[in-house]
C-alpha cells in the first residue's frame, strides 16, 4: 500500500498556498468572489463557509478540508485563477490547507482511485537548493522494495515562468509503476522576475537548477532505491528544453561562468556536494546520463532569443539551443526519444524534424512519434477533468513508449 512521506508539514497536515499580500488591491476593505468546484469522488470542506453570493472579505484565511469517497485517496487540493493557459492552478498536496482571500478565484480538490497510489511511495518537497528567493525542491517516486533501479529526472514545462513539479506527477506515476525506475520530479527557478527576486533570473540560471537537482539525486539515490550511475531525463516544452539541454550538454559544467569571459559559457551547478568540484560533478552527470526523452520542446535559438538578456552575438543563444551543443555519437552516445502532439499550436513538425536529423547527423540514436490528435502539454496532469482525459488518451499510452525507449537502453535485450 502506497505511503506518502511529507517532507513537511507533516505535523498537522496543513499549509498556506503562495500568494500575494491581499495589500496590493490597494484597500483592506476589498472583497473577492469565491467559487467552489465541485470535485468528483470526494468533497472538500471550508471554514469558514462560504457565503451563497460566494463575496468574501479580502485577507480572509479559508481553511479547507478534502474528503475522498470510499475506494479513492486524495490527489491535490488547489486554489486557481485565471491563467495565461485556462485556469492557473496553485496546488497543496496535503488534504488540509488554508487559502487567503486576495482574489476572485476557485477552490476545490483532485482525488484518484486509491489503487493507482499503491505499490510506491512519494517523498515530496526535497530541498536541492535556494540560490534565490524560492527554495527549489523535488519529488520522490520509489516502488517498494527498490534497490538499485534506474532514475528518470522529469522536467517540468510552462513557459520556463509557470507550474511546479507537481504538474508532471501523472507521468511519474506512470513511469515507476511496474517497479523498474525510480522518478524525480525536479522544479527550478523561473525566468526573470517571476520568483520575486530584485535580480532576474537567466536561462544559465534554470539550466544550472537542474545540473544541480541531478547532482542532489545522485548524492542521495541510495536512500531512494536508485542507482545514480544510470540516469534518464525528460521533461515537456520548456523542459523539453532544458531535459535536451541536460542530455547534450554537461560536458559544459563547469567554474567558467556564462559569458562573463568571452567565449567560455559554463554552467555550475546550483547544488555541489561540500568538497567536490564542477569538474568532478560533470564526469558523474556525464558517465550516468545515458538516454533522454525531450518531449515537444524548443532546441534551437530561434524562440529562445529573448531569454539570454542583453547579449552581444549570437554565440549567447546557441550556448542555450540543444540543436547546437549535440554531442558526437561516436564520443558519447545519448539516445533520445521525441514526441510531438499533431495539432500542436507552439511546437512545429518542422522544428522537432530538424532537430531529429540533426542528431542522426552527428550519429545519434533517435526515435520521433506524432502523437494524432493531441496538442500541446499532454503530459501535464491537474485537478480538472479535462486535463486528466487528455493524459489518459494520450499520456498513458506514450509514458508507456517511453518507457520502453529507456527500457531499451537500461534493460537490454529483456
Amino acid at each position: 500500500m502506497a505511503w506518502v512521506i511529507r517532507v513537511f508539514l507533516s505535523a498537522i497536515l496543513s499549509v498556506v498556498l503562495p500568494l500575494a499580500a491581499y495589500s496590493e488591491t490597494g484597500s483592506e476593505n476589498a472583497s473577492f468572489k469565491i467559487t467552489v468546484d465541485t470535485p468528483e469522488n470526494g468533497r472538500v470542506r471550508l471554514d469558514p463557509v462560504i457565503p451563497e453570493d460566494g463575496i468574501v472579505a479580502a485577507g480572509t484565511v479559508i481553511r479547507v478540508l478534502a474528503e475522498p469517497d470510499t475506494g479513492y485517496v486524495f490527489d491535490g487540493g488547489y486554489y486557481a485563477t485565471p491563467g495565461r493557459w485556462g485556469k492557473m492552478y496553485y496546488e497543496s498536496m496535503t488534504p488540509m490547507f488554508d487559502v487567503v482571500v486576495d482574489k476572485d478565484q476557485s477552490i476545490g480538490a483532485s482525488f484518484i482511485e486509491k489503487e493507482k497510489l499503491e505499490g510506491f511511495r512519494v517523498i515530496q518537497d526535497v530541498i536541492y537548493a535556494q540560490p534565490g528567493l524560492k527554495k527549489l525542491k523535488y519529488d520522490v517516486f520509489s516502488p517498494d522494495g527498490a534497490r538499485n533501479l534506474p532514475g528518470i529526472v522529469i522536467i517540468h514545462g510552462g513557459g520556463w515562468s509557470t507550474n511546479t513539479e507537481d504538474i508532471m506527477r501523472g507521468l511519474a506515476r506512470e513511469l515507476i509503476k511496474e517497479g523498474r525506475y525510480v522518478a524525480f520530479s525536479i522544479d527550478y527557478r523561473w525566468i526573470n522576475k517571476g520568483d520575486g527576486d530584485e535580480v532576474p533570473n537567466t536561462m544559465a540560471d534554470l539550466i544550472e537548477d537542474v545540473f544541480g537537482a541531478i547532482v542532489h539525486i545522485q548524492e542521495h539515490a541510495g536512500e531512494y532505491g536508485c542507482d545514480p550511475g544510470r540516469i534518464a531525463v525528460t521533461g515537456d516544452s520548456a523542459g523539453g528544453h532544458l531535459s535536451a539541454v541536460a542530455a547534450n550538454m554537461n560536458d559544459k559544467i563547469g567554474a567558467g561562468g556564462f559569458g562573463k569571459t568571452p567565449g567560455v559559457f559554463e554552467f555550475f551547478p546550483s547544488y555541489i556536494p561540500e568538497g567536490k568540484t564542477a569538474q568532478q560533478v560533470r564526469g558523474e552527470i556525464s558517465r550516468a546520463l545515458q538516454v533522454t526523452a525531450p518531449s515537444y520542446g524548443v532546441f534551437d535559438g530561434a524562440m529562445l532569443q529573448s531569454f539570454v538578456g542583453e547579449s552581444p552575438d549570437k554565440s549567447w543563444v546557441d550556448a542555450i539551443a540543444p540543436i547546437e551543443n549535440i554531442p558526437d555519437g561516436k564520443k558519447r552516445a545519448v539516445p533520445q526519444y521525441l514526441l510531438r502532439g499533431s495539432l500542436d499550436m507552439l511546437i512545429t513538425d518542422e522544428a522537432v524534424r530538424s532537430y531529429a536529423d540533426a542528431l542522426k547527423a552527428a550519429g545519434q540514436t533517435v526515435k520521433y512519434d506524432v502523437v494524432e490528435g493531441a496538442n500541446h502539454a499532454f503530459f501535464d496532469w491537474k485537478p480538472d477533468a479535462g486535463t486528466k482525459a487528455v493524459f489518459a488518451m494520450y499520456g498513458v499510452p506514450y509514458a508507456a513508449k517511453m518507457k520502453a525507449f529507456f527500457d531499451a537502453v537500461f534493460y537490454p535485450g529483456e
